[in-house]
């Protein structure tokens, strides 16, 4: 059972996202909340596999909630869950340790794969997250890709083609076909790559590999 706390301060909308999550046969909710500290609290207090987290609450916000929690408790994953898809809010959100973002408007499916694809290591963005991402990573990119490409420079050649493929949004299981490797090893890739590049999830990798621009640009070769 993957174990699963909520943290809305809408009532309605989180008993609702309750029983949506409940109803499905490998999902456990073991804990709600209504703004980030209580969220905080409770997740220290159940250690849940993935919180589904809100983004605009009273008390503290769902960033700094993430942050908390990712700083404390590492092991946990965070789906942020939220009507808000602009820039200002995912890359935040994404760099505060967030493992996936989804809109409200998702349906129960999206909302079941976000939880299991963090629990699994994996990520989950919204389609139209995923194109405000892009777009906002477009512009002023100089700094960030100078200190991207510095950081992939660390990087062995097989984890450099791990977080190039993690960028381009493609699975564990995906990589190791491309790549011709055994789904662990591309695990333990990753993992050695995302302790060089300093940052705690794939999203995050993935932010980066993009900043770098791999997997196709030369310069980061």
């Amino acid at each position: 059972m993957i174990r699963v706390v909520v943290v809305d301060d809408e009532r309605l909308f989180r008993e609702g996202i309750v029983s949506l999550v409940g109803a499905a046969d490998d999902l456990d909710v073991v804990g709600t909340a209504e703004n980030g500290r209580q969220g905080v609290e409770v997740v220290l207090a159940h250690r849940p596999d993935v919180v589904l987290m809100d983004m605009q609450m009273p008390v503290m916000n769902g960033i700094e909630a993430t942050r908390e929690i990712r700083r404390s408790m590492p092991e946990v994953e965070v789906v942020i869950l939220t009507n808000f898809q602009y820039d200002e809010y995912v890359v935040p959100a994404l760099r505060a340790g967030a493992a996936g973002y989804l809109l409200k408007d998702s349906t129960v499916s999206e909302v079941h794969q976000g939880i299991r694809a963090a629990a699994a290591g994996e990520a989950m963005l919204s389609p139209a997250v995923t194109r405000h991402l892009l777009d906002s990573l477009g512009p002023a990119m100089s700094t960030r890709q100078a200190a991207a490409r510095a950081k992939v420079g660390t990087l062995s050649e097989r984890e450099r083609d791990v977080v190039g493929m993690v960028a381009t949004g493609l699975s564990n299981a995906e990589i190791a076909r491309a790549l011709f490797m055994a789904e662990p090893t591309v695990k333990t890739h990753l993992t050695h790559a995302m302790v060089k590049l300093g940052v705690s999830n794939r999203t995050q990798a993935a932010i980066l590999g993009h900043d770098a621009g791999l997997p196709d640009d030369p310069a980061t070769t």
